[in-house]
């Protein structure tokens, strides 16, 4: 039965991600394809925000972060985040956002998503405070202008300060989690694999 309760988890984390809000509800609402828009091709928030305005921006930004919640936070209260299982539960809702297996198979950069799933650990650890902070620094203070190159920085930096931290906690699945999710977003922000530009 244990199996059963980890597959669904999984499974439903994965179709989760797979669903592409920053792309359905920009054409639903205000008749956009921003996929076709967009200099980067991106079905991620931040081209809702600069192609259809704040208020689905933010309605899309809020779904993006909620697919990767809700299923990590849903197995992190009710399954054991000491299971190795517990790293593909917060791996799945970043690999369906960047496979878009409901999109014909055009995924997003995962960002969104990827700050989902660590808000959805919040009931063990606090660690997306951690990567908050390394967006900020970056964006602000150390701005780094290419967002590419700065996710990748924040992503890289994130995988390892969270490995020390969380394996100092004992959390050595929700450690190797963090990592998997930081590898998949910079992957998808590789210039041979991802397009140019913005956030997803």
């Amino acid at each position: 039965m244990t199996i059963l309760y980890w597959s669904a988890a999984i499974a439903g984390g994965f179709l989760s991600g797979s669903v592409m809000y920053s792309e359905i509800l920009p054409k639903i609402f205000a008749h956009k394809d921003i996929c076709r828009s967009s200099d980067d091709c991106n079905p991620g928030a931040f081209n809702v925000f600069s192609q259809c305005g704040a208020k689905l921006g933010t309605v899309c930004l809020l779904l993006d972060l909620a697919k990767g919640l809700v299923p990590v936070l849903l197995a992190a209260l009710f399954l054991s985040v000491d299971s190795l299982a517990f790293v593909f539960v917060m791996l799945a809702p970043v690999c369906g956002h960047a496979v878009g297996i409901f999109n014909r198979f055009r995924g997003g950069k995962c960002i969104s998503c990827a700050f989902g799933v660590m808000l959805g650990v919040t009931p063990v650890t606090r660690i997306v405070f951690v990567l908050a902070a390394l967006y900020i620094l970056f964006s602000v203070p150390l701005k780094i202008r290419s967002h590419t190159v700065r996710t990748v920085a924040v992503f890289g930096l994130f995988a390892l300060f969270s490995a020390v931290i969380l394996c100092l906690r004992e959390l050595l699945c929700v450690a190797i989690g963090c990592a998997a999710v930081s590898a998949l977003v910079i992957f998808k922000h590789l210039p041979f694999f991802g397009t140019r530009g913005k956030s997803g």
